[in-house]
């Protein structure tokens, strides 16, 4: 159902002649996801990064999809070999029936290629993500010691609270740099420069 309401809001921006169309991440994972943008190519706009409609750190950017200039050729042309596409049907590029953005082999490596883009651009966001909240903390925490008192055992404890916040946001920045580096490379070697200057 959420890929019905996607694949009509990319239509609804194509009919329209919308330069930019905005999706966020809504299918069980980030390969469903870069399916997705496989399926959008085909009806006229290129995956374009993150976009200008996402607060700097959101958990859940907006993803950028940019018109091709055949894009209303691309889709009547989709739409005429596809024409059940929104209402359950075949998707191109996709295995027919029940998880419909699984791809078919031909199209499996421009997904790969546009899941690491994806990915590089989801851990490039995570640099601010939880940073204002972990400042914040310590003003929340002054609420507990304003009725606790400013003993020893009460700092500590928030204390702790805040190292146990400052960790796991640390750890969140270990494992997106690694992702970054990662599906980095992986452009790298298929000789894509992303994100694009």
């Amino acid at each position: 159902m959420l890929l019905q309401t996607q694949l009509k809001a990319l239509l609804q921006d194509g009919a329209r002649g919308a330069e930019r169309h905005d999706a966020r991440h809504l299918q069980r994972s980030w390969r469903k996801f870069a399916a997705f943008a496989y399926v959008v190519e085909q009806y006229g706009y290129r995956y374009n990064g993150l976009s200008p409609l996402s607060p700097k750190g959101s958990p859940n950017p907006y993803f950028a999809f940019r018109r091709m200039p055949d894009a209303a050729v691309r889709a009547a042309h989709t739409a005429a070999r596809y024409p059940d596409a929104l209402d359950g049907g075949p998707l191109p590029g996709m295995r027919p029936g029940g998880q419909r953005l699984r791809p078919l082999p031909e199209a499996r490596r421009d997904v790969d290629l546009l899941h690491a883009r994806i990915m590089v651009d989801y851990s490039r966001a995570h640099r601010r993500r939880g940073l204002i909240a972990l400042l914040l903390i310590p003003l929340v925490l002054l609420i507990p010691l304003s009725q606790t008192g400013c003993s020893g055992p009460a700092l500590l404890v928030c204390a702790a609270v805040w190292l146990f916040f400052a960790g796991l946001w640390a750890l969140g920045l270990f494992i997106a740099r690694r992702r970054h580096r990662k599906y980095g490379e992986m452009l790298r070697a298929a000789g894509i420069t992303w994100p694009q200057a």
